[in-house]
């Protein structure tokens, strides 16, 4: 780099500061070969994205249709609710649900642990210690992203855990790729008796609650563990909920790995770049 006299006294870059700079490129075939190269990785992390998308969507649907609507299939295979199934009023609940289904709060059907911050010289982002979210700044499209570490872990989260955010934004949802531990804005959930796959559209469905809620102009600073545990909702017959389970455990199953693979894609990608830029790899 020339003229660093004109560089410390400029205030903002400009295109004559550009014009005095000296770039190290390779060859323009490497570099074509090199954006080619990145430009399918890009391509394969978006078509993950938009399948991954795609299947989240068809088991909401689902969720909504069966959970919602109570139109899940009923003994002959048509929908319960559309073709005159028993409805029954829950004092509870205020509302109507369908005959043999039960009211619980969240705590009956799901373990939850309410995250706490640890120490605050224990954290470092070097890799010293336990993976650490705090709440959702960490949350990705479907897994958090590793930010800091902890030496002194207090509340740990499982693989496959759900994650919520107990802090403004209330609600949003992750699902723990890895153990981990969690800071007092997430609680860590699971389904008590297996069916998570059920349990992580239940809580959207809070979520669409808080939502809604918010913007009537009851705002939800955040969520208490008594608030949490009390939440209410219909249970079904637990034949129902493994049938929902193992369609949907295998729509969760493809976007873990297409997430997962995602993440080594975008490493790979990240780590290429400089070294297909400078000239120290190349692309056969």
């Amino acid at each position: 780099m020339t003229n660093n006299a004109v560089l410390t006294l400029r205030a903002s870059l400009n295109e004559e500061i550009f014009s005095y700079l000296d770039l190290l490129l390779p060859d323009y075939d490497e570099q074509v070969k090199a954006g080619d190269l990145l430009f399918l990785l890009s391509q394969k992390i978006d078509c993950n994205n938009r399948i991954n998308a795609e299947l989240a969507a068809m088991a909401k649907t689902l969720y909504d249709y069966w959970f919602v609507q109570f139109d899940f299939p009923d003994t002959n295979g048509k929908p319960y609710k559309s073709s005159g199934g028993k409805m029954v009023y829950n004092a509870t609940l205020k509302r109507e649900i369908p005959a043999g289904w039960k009211d619980k709060q969240l705590c009956q059907i799901a373990n939850i642990t309410m995250g706490t911050s640890p120490t605050g010289d224990s954290l470092n982002d070097s890799g010293d210690g336990v993976e650490f979210f705090q709440g959702s700044t960490d949350f990705g499209w479907q897994f958090p992203t590793v930010r800091q570490y902890t030496t002194q872990p207090a509340r740990m989260a499982k693989r496959g855990d759900i994650l919520l955010s107990v802090r403004a934004p209330v609600g949003d949802l992750n699902v723990a790729h890895i153990d981990c531990c969690i800071g007092r804005g997430l609680a860590a959930l699971n389904s008590k008796d297996g069916f998570d796959g059920f349990l992580f559209y239940v809580m959207q469905y809070f979520k669409m609650v808080f939502d809604r809620r918010n913007s009537e102009g009851t705002t939800f600073g955040s969520i208490t563990k008594d608030d949490l545990h009390s939440l209410p909702l219909a249970y079904p017959s637990t034949d129902l909920l493994k049938k929902y389970n193992d369609i949907v455990s295998e729509y969760n199953q493809m976007v873990f790995t297409r997430s997962i693979e995602n993440q080594q894609l975008a490493r790979l990608r990240d780590w290429l770049l400089p070294l297909l830029m400078n000239g120290q790899v190349t692309v056969a």
